[in-house]
């Protein structure tokens, strides 16, 4: 029903945009800006208890629910900034407001980049000046680049279907590359549609994809004090019937999924994606508790980068991750080889794993035997060069 195709944030109708160089990085696009009017809004943030100055403020704004501009500045998190940077977030909406002409409650601010710095409020309002005078159907691109940090690329995608006549789209950015290990949000994540829903529908749904998508990835297991993902669905549009609501879910998902992959490919230093499925456990609880702590293990994530099937390691973590486990019954399956049954290793020859091991995306298959239930997690491996990153991030 949906199909991918050339587009970003604006796509949708009833969306403009811009990114520009305002100087809060030293030569990089640095601050977006998103326009729309007549939009529902949704939004999920991180759970971080030292939450950022703009996460707070977003989380206020679009309980107000009459969201009409989106500003985002990369390079600066404005976090644990205390009451200044409380100061500057609303100053920050009560700018783009003003050049507006809406109210500050209108507007989401979001952050993202060095902890600890104030924002330099000067330098955003003369980069606000330049994103209101060059908002436009065309600076979707712009958007996407300007609110990267360590990203090596822009991760966007746009959906689009037709239904009963009527064309709607889907469109989201993102970015994400480190500092990867979301709780009820992403990273930075912005969806906007023109198929009409309500509020609570699109809370919903929201939350839904986001628990699939973004809650179901990791780099390095450090949550953010900045993640937000926020979606708007503008009113233009004849809304469908309310039956076919699951087509949108299923679209929004899809946009989710799409992200959050493109977030780990592009993880800091990341060499390989290592898709973890747990299978057959005795409860999803299980089955996610086994994922996440082969995914968060150092050990097994430099024995990947290493291209080393140090099947010990997996079997370690799952069995220290608090899974309901039997020893006994566990099989372990590296892309469509079985290298351990029962709990022990098969005869599996190194040299037909050594081809999977160099593969970009490595299937990892734990079969716990025990049940029903299972779960998908997606991490990167750990290298070199994800310390000498974050060995010199505010350099």
């Amino acid at each position: 029903m949906w199909k991918k195709i050339e587009g970003g944030i604006t796509k949708p109708q009833g969306f403009l945009a811009s990114g520009v160089h305002a100087g809060f990085k030293k030569a990089k696009l640095d601050l977006a800006l998103l326009s729309f009017e007549n939009t529902v809004s949704a939004g999920v943030f991180t759970q971080n208890a030292f939450a950022a100055s703009p996460v707070k403020l977003t989380k206020k704004h679009l309980a107000l629910g009459n969201l009409k501009a989106l500003v985002v500045n990369s390079g600066n998190a404005n976090a644990c900034t205390g009451l200044q940077g409380d100061n500057n977030a609303y100053l920050t909406a009560k700018i783009a407001a003003d050049m507006l002409k809406i109210k500050p409650e209108d507007v989401a601010v979001s952050s993202t980049g060095v902890i600890g710095q104030q924002l330099d409020m000067e330098t955003m309002k003369s980069g606000l000046l330049t994103a209101t005078s060059t908002l436009s159907k065309e600076g979707a691109n712009d958007f996407a680049l300007a609110i990267m940090t360590t990203d090596t690329y822009p991760k966007e995608i746009t959906l689009e279907c037709t239904i009963d006549g009527t064309t709607y789209s889907l469109s989201g950015v993102a970015k994400g590359s480190g500092m990867i290990h979301p709780n009820m949000a992403t990273m930075l994540c912005f969806i906007t549609t023109d198929w009409p829903i309500d509020q609570i529908t699109l809370q919903s749904y929201l939350k839904e994809a986001v628990e699939e998508s973004f809650n179901a990835i990791s780099v390095d297991g450090d949550t953010s004090t900045n993640d937000m993902c926020l979606i708007f669905s503008s009113q233009i549009l004849p809304k469908p019937a309310k039956e076919k609501e699951t087509i949108f879910l299923d679209g929004l998902k899809k946009i989710c999924g799409y992200l959050a992959k493109t977030i780990v490919l592009d993880g800091e230093g990341a060499t390989k994606l290592l898709q973890i499925k747990v299978q057959n456990a005795l409860s999803q609880e299980d089955a996610k508790l086994a994922a996440k702590a082969v995914a968060h293990s150092p050990l097994v994530k430099t024995a990947f980068f290493g291209e080393d099937a140090n099947w010990g390691r997996i079997l370690c973590a799952v069995g220290y991750s608090g899974s309901t486990v039997d020893p006994n019954k566990t099989d372990l399956y590296l892309g469509n080889w079985q290298i351990v049954k029962n709990g022990q290793g098969t005869d599996i020859s190194e040299s037909v794993l050594a081809p999977i091991l160099k593969e970009r995306e490595i299937e990892i298959t734990i079969d716990l035997n025990l049940g029903d239930s299972e779960y998908i997690f997606q991490t990167t491996d750990l290298s070199y060069d994800y310390v000498k990153i974050n060995g010199s991030y505010r350099s």
